[in-house]
């Protein structure tokens, strides 16, 4: 291995990771209640950084790759174990504040604590031959194998996060976490990679520090934006949250099939039906932060009816549904009123911005509102 490229590669690595662990674990956060959760998420992912910083400064100050290289793939497969772990325990708790318990961290532990045991006895304790060649083989399936059991689990809660937002608000609150669910995809690839590279020739390893830069820059400033929106987030998640009771209802279910929806009691349907095509007709649904749990009380009816209404009528979610009637009253108004701009047609139609208008009018319509516009006049 070229000890030069090896060192500089730690020496861009080592200061950043440190930072960012320290920053994730001490940097202020707003002084209310709410923020507790994203603080919490936040001092976890410092811990997992700031042990791949120790794990950094062991290969820096001591060259353990060149004077014992077992140790050193040892110590690296136990390290992302446990950083898979509390990774993973992070981001799903900023979509479930009840995820992280006594049981399941006491299990974890528990698991890395045999992971790393086993390993050690493969790498340390095995001579060179086939048998090692076997438990190294075990072990790294061990590890991957752990590594996308977790990112299933939080794409899992990432999914569920966005059908309750889908299904409760008008407006696309799904759109600050999507980062997390990049994220995700982006950690598997890099955590599979950086496996591997454990196993290669040592002439790779610069290749595995050098990739984890722009991998913890973009967990970074995702962090940091996040702080921006994550007071509107968590209320949604606190006052949307549906009960037990209307998530079996409301909303698809791991293991359920799409579209099992339930039936109306006999006469609900036509009493709500004709309660949406009044309250469509007052153009309410342009008002910005409408939720279902809102819309419900105004037609006073059960949520859970209403809910199950619009996805077996119009087969959209309740965000989808208002997002229609949004852009037709938005093509309206412009035929009407062409002397608007598009970022005032934006507004009146209750999008959240002219960007997020000229986005999904483009996804619905295959065309810009300015082009379909100029088109209709």
């Amino acid at each position: 291995m070229e000890h030069t490229i090896y060192s500089y590669s730690l020496c861009v690595a080592l200061p950043l990771m440190l930072f960012f662990g320290f920053s994730f674990l001490f940097s202020k956060t707003p002084d209310k209640a709410i923020f507790e959760n994203y603080l919490r998420s936040r001092r976890i992912m410092g811990v997992a950084l700031l042990l791949l910083a120790a794990n950094y400064s062991i290969h820096f100050f001591f060259g353990i790759r060149y004077q014992n290289p077992n140790a050193a793939i040892q110590m690296n497969l136990s390290t992302y174990f446990l950083c898979y772990w509390l990774f993973s325990s992070a981001l799903t708790t900023l979509l479930n504040r009840f995820y992280i318990t006594r049981r399941r961290f006491c299990a974890h532990l528990c698991m890395w604590v045999a992971f790393s045991f086993l390993s050690g006895i493969v790498l340390l304790a095995l001579s060179r031959g086939m048998a090692q060649k076997i438990g190294l083989a075990v072990m790294a399936i061990w590890l991957i194998s752990y590594g996308l059991i977790l990112s299933r689990r939080l794409l899992r809660a990432y999914k569920k996060a966005v059908d309750i937002f889908d299904n409760s608000l008008s407006d696309d609150i799904g759109t600050y976490i999507r980062w997390m669910s990049i994220f995700t995809y982006w950690a598997v690839i890099f955590g599979v990679g950086c496996g591997a590279l454990t196993f290669l020739p040592d002439k790779y390893i610069f290749i595995w520090i050098l990739s984890s830069v722009p991998f913890y820059i973009y967990l970074y400033i995702c962090y940091q934006n996040y702080l921006l929106f994550y007071e509107q987030v968590e209320n949604t998640m606190v006052d949307e949250m549906p009960s037990e009771e209307e998530a079996s209802c409301s909303f698809r279910q791991d293991g359920e099939e799409e579209g099992n929806i339930p039936e109306l009691p006999s006469g609900t349907f036509e009493i709500i039906e004709e309660k949406i095509n009044a309250w469509i007709n007052t153009g309410e649904y342009v008002r910005p932060g409408l939720t279902i749990k809102e819309l419900s009380k105004i037609l006073h009816t059960n949520r859970t009816y209403l809910s199950t209404y619009i996805n077996t009528v119009y087969n959209r979610s309740f965000r989808n549904w208002i997002t229609d009637l949004r852009m037709e009253y938005a093509k309206q108004k412009m035929t009407e009123c062409p002397e608007k701009t598009i970022a005032e047609i934006a507004e009146i139609s209750g999008f959240l911005s002219m960007s997020h208008f000229t986005k999904t009018f483009k996804e619905k319509e295959g065309c810009s509102p300015a082009k379909w516009k100029k088109t209709n006049q």
